[in-house]
């Protein structure tokens, strides 16, 4: 089982550190978006919608990399007076009750809202018609690669129990 999470890790790893540069391409849009402005005197008639889309992907799929570097808000002031295995057992029931349900509703709407994205050929209503679908499409693939996580972190939470037990 520890081989699994340590895939699932790695591949997080993997694709946040291939996606996290994407945060220098939106700045370099956002830059070229200003000298437009500044030079020609009227803005880019695709930079905001690029940039928005952009950066929508960006958060999305660095989600997962936060997760696994426990980047994300935890409320933790009670948890860390509770023993390794009470802590263990609150995460595992946490992540089972809460995260996991919340996850697959995330995958499975996304899912239709990609999908019906994509059946109409949705576009931006900018001067330049961009396709939508490929964005609403990110948020299915985030969801996959959090509930990956998620698994995980229920992987060590389970090794975690069972090695309190043996001890």
């Amino acid at each position: 089982m520890n081989a699994i999470a340590r895939v699932i890790d790695a591949l997080n790893e993997g694709f946040g550190r291939l996606i996290a540069p994407l945060l220098a391409v939106i700045t370099l849009i956002v830059i070229y978006d200003i000298a437009m402005r500044f030079f020609i005197g009227r803005p880019s008639d695709w930079a905001f919608d690029v940039t928005k889309m952009l950066f929508g992907a960006h958060f999305m799929l660095m989600a997962a990399f936060g997760l696994r570097h426990h980047a994300h808000v935890e409320v933790d002031v009670l948890k860390r007076l509770l023993s390794r295995r009470k802590q263990a057992a609150l995460e595992l029931l946490g992540y089972l009750i809460f995260f996991v349900p919340f996850i697959w509703m995330l995958l499975t709407f996304g899912w239709a809202f990609f999908e019906r994205s994509f059946s109409r050929g949705e576009t931006t209503y900018g001067m330049i018609a961009i396709p939508v679908y490929p964005v609403k499409g990110v948020i299915v693939v985030a969801a996959g690669l959090l509930i990956l996580q998620a698994v995980a972190i229920v992987i060590r939470a389970i090794q975690q129990l069972r090695q309190e037990e043996t001890a």
